[in-house]
């Protein structure tokens, strides 16, 4: 009669073979960028609202980090949002801020860089902050990617050249593809209720 070990072992092996053919979580093949901002005298409230008007809010979010998979398709919002299913537990590379001081500027920014070449991985960074305006922090935001991604192909450039003149450098590369950010700005409730920013790279395994 076969051991109870015996039986283990197999369910073991079956299981170590079935994750090998079908990974709980492949790789992602679509992205999409969205933001949102919300305001609430309770913080949580106001992330759960900035959530909302991102329409993200009825995912369950594991936050990821830098790394754009080859072949990951840019997609609009609103693809992005339609595909989305309430409950799914759903990867994104998030920048947050929140303050509670009135009138401060706070900004939240995600920047994507994607390589020429579809079998080489590009950059997503995230970026925020205090006191910047939404262009700023962008801008910035889409440098940081940007020149992750061009160092990784041999291109590292001079960071005090400005980032209009780097960014010319890297589109006549023809390694660097393309380069864009997403930013929410604002500024914090004049009754000193939380605001809060955010931007985020959410990413789609279909």
């Amino acid at each position: 009669m076969p051991s109870r070990l015996y039986h283990e072992t197999s369910a073991l092996n079956f299981h170590s073979v079935h994750h090998k053919e079908s990974p709980v979580f492949p790789t992602p093949t679509r992205v999409f960028l969205t933001k949102g901002i919300g305001v609430h005298r309770h913080t949580l409230t106001a992330f759960e609202l900035a959530l909302r008007d991102a329409d993200i809010e009825q995912q369950n979010l594991v936050y990821v980090s830098s790394i754009l998979p080859p072949g990951c398709e840019l997609i609009t919002r609103e693809i992005g949002v339609a595909a989305l299913k309430p409950g799914d537990i759903t990867f994104c590379v998030m920048a947050r801020i929140e303050t509670n001081e009135p009138g401060r500027h706070i900004h939240a920014s995600i920047g994507l860089a994607l390589p020429a070449d579809p079998e080489t991985y590009g950059y997503i960074s995230e970026y925020h902050g205090f006191g910047q305006m939404a262009e700023q922090s962008g801008d910035h935001a889409e440098d940081l990617a940007a020149s992750m991604l061009a160092s990784t192909l041999g291109l590292d450039l001079d960071p005090e050249v400005a980032w209009n003149e780097r960014k010319r450098l890297y589109e006549y590369s023809h390694l660097v593809i393309n380069s864009l950010s997403m930013t929410a700005a604002t500024e914090g409730d004049p009754e000193g209720r939380w605001t809060c920013a955010i931007s985020a790279a959410v990413f789609l395994f279909s």
